[in-house]
């Protein structure tokens, strides 16, 4: 199905596409953001000095998810940023749209995707240095055991002949004042263009606005260019890399310009991956660093491993994907890729129950829109998605194991998972469906509701 019949489809299933009330903004940026952070009290600022190596993420993780700027770090000039999106309902308020509009929103500017307009120059090649010395960034040492320091909020843009530019996330561990392993993804799209030219020229941008970090994770089709998805969030522009043939936001913090080789690799790792576990050491591509450009006075986006902020990012941009597969066996309300299931291993799906068997499609459906799902849990319209004492209560309350209780034995999984099989990462796949039938044959399955009391009269502001 494509993402024009979805529009209509979910317009049909309730949500409507057009008209969502949004905010008006002109071109963001990651500094803009924070200042509206600070305006309205929401911004730890940190001016005690402070190291990059373990400290910065240390405090992080003690104060997350209240977004934190460390004025002063002692390894370098650069200041630093944390915690910026750790829920759905940051990123959504940035957007101006409930929680329940995420959905909609990444869909409509899927489907309405549009160039981005090229600019002569932008504030991200405000200083350009040809002679790159990485230890000068603030580059995050995280944890103790981390292979070294690591860029973890690093948007890679890259250009092929035949299928045009590509964005995505690629976490970069530094080796060497110019040099980086990356952590590429097997059959992922860049994955395609390196195993096809063999090597690459990329650009890595570090400090983003939440329209091209929201569209930088969607999964979308080989030879889409996501920049084209975060200008439908919001006006994005561009310009072109100093010496590399792609364009990147012009409101980035830090550009770094070079060539990802396939047949020079590095040890890459450990690394704290998405489950909050070390994922293990591999060969991987080296990131060879040739130019680094950046704004005068610029700001480092730290990206936590494991944290809610990275678990955001990663699961999000999937739910658009489930809710389109749901969509074509039930009536899909929403879909929550939750932080408990490591945002990327449970989906709860919310439906709107019409016939006996939507559970057991809904199940089905969600697995294929996310193939890296482990648990899937299926419930009714009036269980809050984003309450997890809410989806247990419809646990206890309307679901039987020998009939509601779906199992996939061995099926491929997701290599985040530290209990699927080492090396093949087959895992045992369940589905949970927790609707209430739709005619109930004994007690109730409905929650009493309590009366509604104007608190005003009775709790003076």
């Amino acid at each position: 199905m494509s993402y024009s019949c979805f529009a209509e489809l979910i317009t049909i299933a309730g949500v409507s596409l057009v008209g969502m009330p949004r905010k008006v903004k002109g071109h963001m940026s990651l500094r803009s953001y924070l200042s509206n952070l600070k305006q309205s009290n929401q911004l730890l600022s940190i001016k005690t000095p402070i190291s990059k190596t373990y400290e910065i993420a240390g405090l992080l993780k003690q104060v997350e998810p209240r977004p934190a700027l460390f004025e002063r770090v002692r390894e370098t000039e650069f200041r630093v940023a944390g915690n910026l999106f750790c829920s759905k309902a940051a990123f959504a308020s940035y957007f101006g749209v409930p929680v329940s509009g995420i959905i909609p929103l990444l869909v409509a500017a899927i489907a309405d995707r549009r160039p981005c307009e090229l600019v002569d120059g932008g504030p991200c090649q405000e200083v350009v240095d040809l002679h790159p010395d990485l230890d000068r960034l603030p580059i995050l040492r995280h944890c103790e055991r981390d292979g070294g320091n690591y860029i973890s909020s690093g948007v890679m843009i890259a250009r092929h002949p035949q299928w045009g530019q590509n964005v995505d996330f690629h976490r970069l561990m530094q080796f060497s004042k110019n040099e980086m392993a990356v952590r590429v993804v097997r059959s992922r799209h860049f994955d395609a263009f390196l195993r096809d030219l063999g090597s690459v020229e990329v650009a890595v941008c570090v400090g983003l606005p939440p329209n091209v970090l929201a569209a930088a994770a969607t999964s979308v089709e080989l030879g889409v260019d996501e920049l084209e998805i975060a200008n439908a969030l919001e006006p994005l522009q561009v310009v072109h890399a100093r010496t590399a043939d792609v364009c990147v936001p012009a409101e980035s913090e830090f550009v770094l310009e070079g060539t990802v080789t396939l047949e020079r690799t590095h040890s890459e790792g450990p690394f704290v991956d998405l489950t909050e576990t070390y994922d293990v050491v591999r060969e991987e591509p080296v990131f060879t660093v040739k130019a680094v450009t950046y704004r005068r006075d610029a700001i480092w986006h730290a990206l936590l491993p494991g944290a809610l902020e990275h678990k955001l990012l990663m699961g999000m941009p999937r739910e658009p994907t489930i809710f389109r597969k749901v969509n074509e066996v039930v009536r899909c309300l929403d879909v929550n890729v939750n932080p408990g299931g490591c945002s990327w291993l449970h989906v709860i799906v919310q439906i709107d129950k019409q016939h006996e068997d939507d559970g057991q499609k809904a199940i089905a459906a969600a697995f294929a829109g996310h193939s890296s799902a482990k648990h899937v849990f299926v419930v009714d319209d009036d269980i809050d998605i984003y309450n997890p004492l809410e989806v247990e209560w419809a646990l206890a309350t309307r679901f039987q194991g020998d009939r509601d209780l779906v199992i996939k034995a061995r099926e491929q999984g997701s290599s985040l998972d530290p209990s699927a099989e080492a090396g093949t990462h087959f895992t045992a796949k369940m589905g949970f469906d927790l609707t209430k039938p739709l005619v109930a044959k004994g007690k109730s399955f409905e929650k009493a509701p309590f009366p509604d009391v104007d608190l005003a009269r009775f709790l003076p502001e």
